[in-house]
């Protein structure tokens, strides 16, 4: 499961399923320092204590960035062919869903969706620019109940529509179940040639 220079890889998953911690063994690449670009904004003590942990299992060499909005911003900041772990997604797309200046103020839902699924691929396309390996971290949100409410609706389907792209996008994808992962992109190629036998 060893990152190769350059690759882009996409890590998802339910809550709890161990999607950070297989994120975060893929980018622990020898003799590389690895920049964690964290999109949790902490507002209440329940997400300082998540932060916390996720911090004490990271080792020390890592460079921690904090974003909530602007990664490709980040990502065009980092010198080529640097180490680069984005965890997580879901959590940057709902900062981008509830911000009411995001794209601009007033901007409707569709106008919404359309702007994140441009910055998401933004995110791809200066990665591949830059060179850099970059392993994305993203919640699978679309296998539960229907969300009573209409953003809660509207969330999950643009966290799928992004998640289809970025899986599109990368060279690899892996679906963490019970902390068990599954390659993606493999078996679905496997599946195509094999005549939907």
């Amino acid at each position: 499961m060893d990152l190769t220079s350059g690759e882009i890889v996409l890590v998802i998953g339910g809550a709890r399923s161990g999607k950070s911690s297989l994120a975060e063994k893929l980018a622990a690449v020898p003799g590389k320092d690895v920049i964690y670009v964290a999109t949790a904004g902490v507002h209440d003590d329940e997400m300082a204590e998540r932060v916390k942990q996720h911090r004490l299992r990271r080792p020390d060499g890592w460079r921690t960035v904090e974003e909530t909005h602007m990664l490709a911003g980040v990502l065009l900041s980092l010198h080529p062919g640097a180490v680069v772990l984005i965890d997580c997604l879901t959590l940057w797309m709902s900062n981008l869903l509830l911000d009411d200046h995001i794209p601009r103020p007033g901007a409707g839902i569709s106008e919404k969706e359309n702007y994140i699924i441009a910055q998401a691929r933004e995110i791809v396309d200066v990665a591949r620019d830059k060179q850099l390996t970059l392993v994305m971290v993203s919640n699978e949100v679309g296998c539960g109940l229907v969300p009573e409410h209409e953003l809660g609706r509207v969330y999950r389907d643009i966290a799928g529509r992004v998640n289809q792209l970025l899986a599109e996008l990368s060279d690899r994808v892996f679906y963490v179940v019970a902390g068990m992962p599954l390659e993606l992109k493999s078996l679905a190629a496997g599946s195509l040639q094999g005549g939907g036998r």
